[in-house]
């Protein structure tokens, strides 16, 4: 069955019928639709005073119209999304950037079919596509090796305003393990921002970990006040960090990684760089360097077209530019 748009006279009967009190079930049933269609329609149409049909019915006509016009990408936007792709955002992140920064308006479908007409003329910009891939698991052998990090503090005793992302300040610390076990990453991430911290660690010992933890955010001190850290052994010098960063240092419970979401996350898109099979003794620091500064001038769906940058340190970047 064909899909028929909502008409002005069924905008009124769901606001009549949403104003005495109905469920967006009832309303449905009462005009002959799908309760996804209404749910949908009070989604996307109401204002910033709720819904109001006459208002709907414009947002409706408006969108329409929009979505008929034959939109001509000129060669400038095109050069464009290709700067932007070879950058490694997504469509959807280069959608947000260029409507922020350069007023053009697309649909992320638009700039796949870009990418996929260029694999077809012989392009490599599809190569630029993130792929997801499983998330990485550290293995820490068995279970009771956990526990043995002393003093260690619950994630249960962090204030309540570090699960609410209220402020900047709180942040989520892991390793990333090479190849072979041979070497690792130190990420760490500010949670409201998403700012990135990556270090390159000469060794896995506890005290190198949080030597080059201070080291490389002592100058961001100002803004560290808590720190949640995974289970592992490698953070058992917990009290260092906390020392030279003035920081309050917690620990998720054991096989949570839920509790360092973002973290986790954004570990992998730093595996995204560094694949699983990475020797990290043969990582230079310019190119971790490298990711980090790309990780942070990404726009970020869920931060509102914004990156890490921009939140966290007020600056603004000019991908294009780059």
């Amino acid at each position: 069955m064909n899909y028929n748009q909502l008409t002005e006279n069924e905008r009124y009967q769901i606001y009549s019928l949403k104003t005495a009190g109905h469920s967006q079930v009832e309303i449905a049933k009462n005009l002959g639709r799908h309760p996804s269609t209404i749910s949908r329609e009070l989604r996307r149409n109401a204002g910033q005073r709720g819904y109001r049909p006459g208002q709907a019915q414009r947002f409706s006509e408006t969108r329409r119209h929009e979505a008929c016009k034959v939109r001509k990408i000129t060669d400038e936007v095109r050069d464009q999304i290709e700067v932007l792709i070879r950058q490694e955002l997504s469509p959807q992140q280069v959608v947000s950037y260029l409507e922020r920064h350069t007023g053009v308006s697309l649909h992320h479908e638009t700039i796949y079919q870009l990418i996929y007409a260029d694999k077809i003329s012989g392009g490599d910009l599809y190569t630029h596509l993130r792929i997801a891939s499983k998330p990485y698991r550290k293995r820490y052998g068995s279970r009771n090796r956990r526990g043995r990090i002393k003093n260690r503090v619950s994630i249960e005793e962090r204030p309540s305003i570090v699960e609410r992302c209220g402020r900047v300040g709180d942040w989520e610390g892991d390793t990333i393990i090479g190849k072979g076990r041979k070497g690792a990453l130190l990420t760490m991430v500010e949670r409201k921002t998403l700012y990135t911290v990556i270090v390159r660690l000469t060794g896995k010992r506890a005290d190198l970990l949080a030597s080059a933890a201070v080291d490389h955010m002592i100058h961001l001190k100002d803004k560290i006040k808590t720190i949640t850290f995974d289970n592992g052994l490698e953070f058992a010098e917990h009290g260092v960090i906390a020392k030279g960063l003035d920081a309050d240092i917690y620990f998720a419970h054991p096989y949570a990684s839920w509790e360092r979401g973002i973290n986790e996350n954004t570990n992998g898109l730093i595996r995204q760089y560094f694949p699983k099979d990475t020797d990290f003794t043969r990582v230079t620091d310019e190119e971790v360097q490298f990711v980090m500064e790309r990780l942070n001038g990404r726009p970020r769906a869920s931060r509102g077209g914004r990156s890490p940058n921009e939140l966290f340190m007020g600056q603004r970047d000019d991908l294009l530019a780059a």
